[in-house]
This record gives C-alpha cells, structure tokens and sequence, in this order.
C-alpha cells in the first residue's frame, strides 16, 4: 500500500473513531433518559398490614422501571412511619390518609419535613355498619339508637348486656375517633369498643352474622369486607347524630350518600421526606401520579381473604394491575422522565 494510500485509511479510521466516541454520550444520555433514577436508593416505609401492601408494590414497581434501586420496605405504625419519614430514615409512603391521619403528620413537622405528593386512592369512606335484617327488624338508622340498652344487647356477643362493636386496632388512628365517638354520643355505657387484631376480630364477626347472629362493626372503603357484606344487601350504615371529631374540626365533610357517617371522607396520598423529594423530582413525579381506584383495591383485597395472600400473590397483583393498565402507567413512567429535564 503506498504511503498515501496508508495516509487516507488512517483518516478515514480516524475520523471513524471520533464519529463512534461523539455516539457514546448520545448513548449515555438515552439510557440514563429511560432510567433517570440509576444509582439511586430508595427506601419505603408502609404499615404492618398485607392488604395494604398492594398500591404499595404498584408505586414500587414504577420506581424500579424509572431506575431506582428500591430498598426492601420497612413496616410499621402510621405514627411511627410519619416519623421515620420525617427524620429521612426512609423516602415515600403511599399509606398516608390526609384527614385521619393528620395528627401524626402535624406532630413530625408537617409541611416543613413532608411533601404530600398526590392522591393513590381518593373517597375513602369510615365508619360504622350493622346488618340489615336486624337494622329493619328495629328501626335501627343511627348510633344514638345504641344508646336504649334493648337495642344495645341486640348485638351482645358476650353477654355482659352490652353491644359488641368490632373496632379498630390501636395505633391506626381510628381507635382515637371512636373512642371520641363512644362519649360524644354518650356510648359508653351501652357499647364496648372491641378492639385487637382487626380482620381475626372482623372473621369472628362474619362468621356471627352467618350464624344469624345481630353485628355492629366499624370498617373502611376500600378493602375486601366491603365485598363479603355488602351495603345494602347485607349491612347498612349507620349515621351520627351530628359530627364530632376529636380535633373539633367539625366543619370537615362527613358525609355520604346523604348520610352523615361520623368520620371524614379522607384520600390516601403519597407521602415523602422532604429533602428526598426536592433531590428526586423524577420520583416524586411518579409518586404523585399513581392512583388506584376504591373498586381495584377492594378486589385484591377479595383475593387475598380469598386464599392468594402470600408476598408473591400481592407482587403477582401488582403486576398484573399494571399489565391491565398499561397505557396509564406508561404515561406516568413518561411525566416522570420528562420531570428529570
């Protein structure tokens, strides 16, 4: 080859490489665009309690494809988890309800520690059910009727003359509402407030009101009691007499389908450390996104008390929620790419 020959390869080769170095941060720049969350990690905090595990591995799963390196969960309390994320000891959950919850968030700091970033599931009802056939049976519509002691040893499951109410387990926030409730309608002489490992109590319940039995029992919307007695078929609500909270927010809508329920119909939100969320806008984006409706969540709850309530089951459901809503979830996974810009 003559050395002018050899010159121009040598040129071309050249030119070559430059062309293939000048590609790479090209390259660069489309991955770390897909996944503008590599390297970081994550760590969520949710409750103890499996059916609320679900949204928890849907919001986990988006992280994941958005890059992030996502820590295993930590479990506890709602206090304790407001706490945790105050202090940066972990960065989201998607478990806060805004109103119920309120103290808990206002005590760590509030806005000055935490960012609210979005509703996962919005119109969460609480409150207070009994079955129909004895609601009909007696002209049962509202808790003040508990307070006749012949109505109250209606729904007496142990004999000691007064209604057994199936409550809510301590440290969820909703002990405190009804035990506010018990005085507020002066309760507290004719119904006990029953209260422990909720669905153990809630399955000794159902099962009385298989048995024929009278039951009086407080739950939410959603989750899969909803499922196994209906409103309106099995149970109906009961009302209060006017609302009383124990914050004395009583202005606060508490109100369903013209029935006034007695607590706030609240949203779950997602929640996160503040200086994670200012550092992490792209996962804050998601987070602020992911929504879940009452009807989904109360399914996948069915399927759980219906036997498919392993870890792997729940991942399963998540995966398949997303599978089946694809096109939404695309579209938070590209709002929040576009946040890292």
């Amino acid at each position: 080859m003559s050395f002018e020959k050899r010159g121009f390869t040598q040129k071309v080769l050249h030119c070559a490489a430059v062309a293939s170095l000048s590609l790479l941060p090209l390259y660069g720049q489309a991955a770390s665009a897909e996944k503008p969350g590599e390297g970081v990690e994550v760590t969520p905090i949710f409750p103890s309690i499996a059916e609320e595990r679900f949204r928890g591995e849907v919001a986990m799963a988006g992280l994941r494809e958005l890059g992030y390196e996502v820590q295993e969960p930590k479990e506890t309390e709602y206090a304790a988890m407001m706490l945790a994320l105050s202090y940066g000891d972990a960065d989201f959950s998607v478990h806060l309800w805004d109103k119920l919850h309120d103290t808990f968030y206002q005590k760590v700091g509030g806005d000055d520690t935490l960012v609210k970033a979005g509703e996962v599931i919005p119109g969460v009802l609480q409150g207070y059910l009994i079955d129909k056939k004895t609601a009909d049976a007696h002209g049962i519509k509202s808790v003040a009727d508990l307070k006749k002691p012949e109505i109250a040893k209606l729904f007496d499951a142990n004999g000691d003359g007064k209604a057994d109410l199936t409550g809510c387990n301590p440290g969820w926030g909703c002990e405190l509402v009804i035990d506010h409730h018990l005085k507020a309608y002066d309760l507290e002489q004719t119904v006990s407030h029953n209260r422990g490992s909720y669905f153990a109590l809630m399955a000794d319940t159902i099962a009385r009101y298989k048995d024929g039995q009278s039951i009086l029992y407080y739950t939410w919307v959603p989750q899969w009691i909803a499922g196994v007695l209906v409103e309106g078929k099995d149970v109906v609500w009961l009302e209060v007499p006017h609302t009383d909270l124990p914050d004395g927010k009583n202005d606060t809508n508490t109100s369903f389908d013209g029935k006034n329920l007695g607590f706030a119909v609240d949203k779950i939100q997602s929640v996160l450390n503040k200086d994670f969320a200012a550092e992490n806008p792209v996962a804050t984006k998601f987070l602020s996104q992911v929504q879940i409706s009452s009807g989904d969540e109360s399914a996948q709850n069915l399927k759980m008390q219906n036997g498919e309530n392993s870890a792997k089951d729940i991942e399963r459901h998540a995966a398949e929620w997303i599978a089946a809503n694809r096109e939404q979830f695309d579209a938070w996974l590209a709002a929040s790419r576009a946040a890292a810009n």
